[in-house]
């Protein structure tokens, strides 16, 4: 099988490329990435060199280019992560955001509309969207795969137009398609302008850790190895023309999650217990902040048996861990290094 993997340098990306090239020797796997800030090959230094995996550098909006390679290679699906992804640029630059997210998407629908057009039924279009798309809970509530979509943000708008468009394909052009909705990642490899790499940063350099308001907005938080698993089993034993969420189960406000990062942080750091909250700085909010997202996970779990592997504390801790222990790919993230990886690696083969 041959499965195009979009978006694979990036933080969830590399891992679903990881658990595939590693699981399955006899897939082909194709990763293609744009590269842009938030694509960093150096995530994927442990395979780069397996026979099985292949990088394609390239943009999803680049509809000459999607033609081209699908013409070539011959996926048999496709695996879509490619997107931006933070809420803050997204409100300083919405237009980015639709054409990545909006025509990006669209652009990989008529790319597998046309090449797969013979026989349809044999192909899979599996779509990685967010649990941002269904808007803002109250204090009580989950989202379900029921849930009204209620985007708030520029972000959340262009996913739930993308999921809107996957769907009118399976709809339309009987396309074989697959949803799932997950919640906030975390884990290695996760680019640091997000709340907790950021935040294990500051606190190693013991630098301000800017918390948005007063720290009540809640999240579910998600291992990023778990939501790769999650994605195996959907696009392996998942039903056609249905949306999965995938959550946690794990919730907690941000100042809450913040005061025990800074406690792991002392306590791997050798600090005396509590120094770390002091670089605690509440900033000023962030527009449209919606206060709440929980994921109800219950479908995926009793359906395709799949479950968290690890607490949260268990994730943090190996997380911390992580960064601790990987200096230079964060040295290399936040000095910008990392964008020489492609060319050095790349561009003589």
């Amino acid at each position: 099988m041959k499965i195009l993997i979009t978006g694979g340098a990036g933080f969830i990306g590399s891992h679903v490329v990881r658990l595939f090239v590693n699981k399955y020797p006899n897939y082909q796997i194709y990763n293609l990435d744009k590269l842009t800030y938030a694509g960093n090959l150096e995530n994927l230094t442990d395979i780069e060199h397996k026979e099985n995996y292949s990088f394609l550098k390239g943009d999803i909006t680049d509809a000459a280019y999607l033609d081209e390679i699908f013409g070539n290679y011959k996926f048999d699906a496709v695996i879509h992560l490619a997107a931006e992804s933070h809420v803050d640029r997204s409100i300083a630059d919405p237009l980015a955001f639709v054409q990545t997210n909006v025509i990006g998407t669209v652009n990989l629908l008529l790319a597998v509309k046309k090449h797969w057009a013979d026989d349809l039924e044999k192909h899979l279009f599996y779509h990685i969207s967010t649990d941002e798309v269904y808007g803002s809970l109250g204090e009580d509530g989950l989202f379900t795969e029921e849930t009204p979509y209620d985007p708030r943000s520029p972000y959340s708008a262009s996913k739930a137009s993308s999921d809107h468009f996957v769907r009118a394909w399976y709809h339309t052009y009987g396309l074989p398609v697959k949803i799932s909705n997950c919640s906030n990642n975390y884990g290695p490899n996760h680019f640091p302008e997000k709340l907790i790499p950021l935040a294990i940063n500051n606190i190693k350099n013991e630098r301000p850790v800017p918390v948005y308001g007063k720290g009540e907005n809640v999240r579910d938080w998600l291992y990023v190895l778990d939501h790769a698993r999650a994605i195996d089993v959907i696009f392996h034993n998942g039903k056609v023309g249905d949306t999965y969420n995938i959550g946690g189960i794990n919730e907690w406000k941000n100042l809450d999650l913040i005061e025990l990062l800074c406690d792991v942080m002392d306590e791997k750091l050798g600090r005396e217990k509590g120094h770390s909250r002091k670089l605690i700085t509440f900033v000023k909010d962030r527009a449209g902040h919606d206060l709440r997202y929980a994921i109800d996970s219950s479908k995926l779990v009793n359906e395709l048996g799949w479950k968290p592997s690890v607490t949260f504390e268990e994730g943090l801790s190996k997380t911390v861990d992580w960064y601790l222990e990987n200096n230079e790919w964060l040295e290399h993230v936040t000095s910008g290094n990392y964008t020489h990886y492609y060319e050095e690696q790349y561009t003589n083969r």
